[in-house]
């Protein structure tokens, strides 16, 4: 393993250091916990939107706290759920008497601690609601949606929650846009490669020269199929075949689009596989309304990528479009 690191146990803390050292104006860590990160903008009478989970990801999930997004989030170790204190000091931080909204991955061990962390602030009258994001299509079948694992697709469900929150609707409403956000984005990703967890210094998983594996998790899960490398069209044929199927996107739907690199994928190749992801959706007469290409949720350095779709109506699309900005992401109102 060559990284450029120090102690690979001071990884993560280290990692966070340099960010807020970056962006002092924007972001904040409260309870002396460099984990436990919130907005320094904290709008009041708003419903607090949090997330949390392991690190690893970047920018997922605390690269999208900031204005019209998320208010904070519990981070963890590399791969691992932050514990539930830490959530609920973040929840204390960002509650500004409207409630706070959990929108966290579908992994035991946040859901869990999350759960936790809600019977903690109970005692602070804090209410809280859960939105679990499930869209990986390849971690279980259609009608089982909910033992589906949270992966890029989260970022859109962060973006309406937030932009319903900054709107100052009620929690219930929140979670209502939330929720329904969730429900209308499908995911599926491939990998080409294992990827190093810096205090192990070794590839938790082993992809063979010249293989791909179908519907690897960001955590290394298994994918449900391994295979001889397709070219870019072949590999975008095949995800999207299963995205759309399971989406139930048809020919006058409109539809968001994520291009997600998964740590270690040059950005040309993302342009290179969405050429052919609009080919397909315009072919078949799927309006796009935007897309975004870059990395959204990695797994340390691994190689592959994953497309998220999102199916549209005029309420989402508002949601979707409006104005955020956090270090990490800068959205114009489209």
């Amino acid at each position: 393993m060559q990284r450029l690191l120090n102690k690979p146990e001071d990884y993560v803390d280290e990692m966070l250091k340099g960010i807020y050292a970056a962006y002092p104006d924007s972001v904040k860590y409260v309870n002396d916990d460099l984990r436990c990160y919130c907005t320094a903008k904290k709008k009041e009478g708003k419903v607090g939107i949090m997330t949390g989970g392991g690190s690893g990801h970047l920018p997922l999930f605390l690269g999208f706290v900031g204005d019209g997004m998320l208010d904070g989030c519990a981070i963890g170790g590399v791969f691992q759920s932050p514990s539930a204190e830490q959530i609920a000091n973040v929840t204390r931080e960002i509650d500004s008497g409207a409630g706070v909204l959990y929108v966290y991955g579908n992994y035991t061990g946040d859901i869990m601690n999350f759960e936790m962390a809600e019977e903690l602030v109970d005692f602070d009258d804090i209410k809280c609601l859960h939105v679990k994001g499930c869209d990986d299509v390849a971690s279980s079948d259609k009608g089982d949606e909910d033992k589906r694992r949270g992966v890029a697709g989260i970022y859109f469900v962060f973006k309406c929650a937030g932009a319903a929150a900054d709107a100052m609707l009620p929690l219930e409403e929140v979670a209502r846009i939330a929720q329904k956000a969730n429900d209308s984005v499908r995911t599926f990703g491939v990998a080409l490669s294992p990827c190093i967890i810096p205090e192990n210094g070794k590839a938790n998983f082993s992809v063979k020269e010249g293989e791909m594996e179908l519907g690897m998790g960001i955590h290394g899960e298994p994918g449900i199929e391994v295979c001889p490398v397709k070219t870019a069209d072949e590999t975008v044929d095949y995800m999207l075949g299963r995205i759309l199927k399971d989406l139930e996107a048809a020919e006058g739907d409109e539809v968001a689009v994520l291009m997600n690199g998964l740590g270690a994928t040059p950005l040309e190749e993302l342009y290179i596989m969405y050429r052919r992801v609009h080919e397909v959706l315009t072919g078949k007469g799927i309006k796009v309304y935007f897309a975004k290409l870059g990395e959204f949720a990695t797994s340390m350095d691994m190689i592959g990528a994953s497309i998220s779709v999102m199916k549209l109506d005029e309420e989402l699309k508002k949601y979707l479009s409006t104005p955020a900005d956090t270090p990490f992401i800068h959205q114009n109102a489209i």
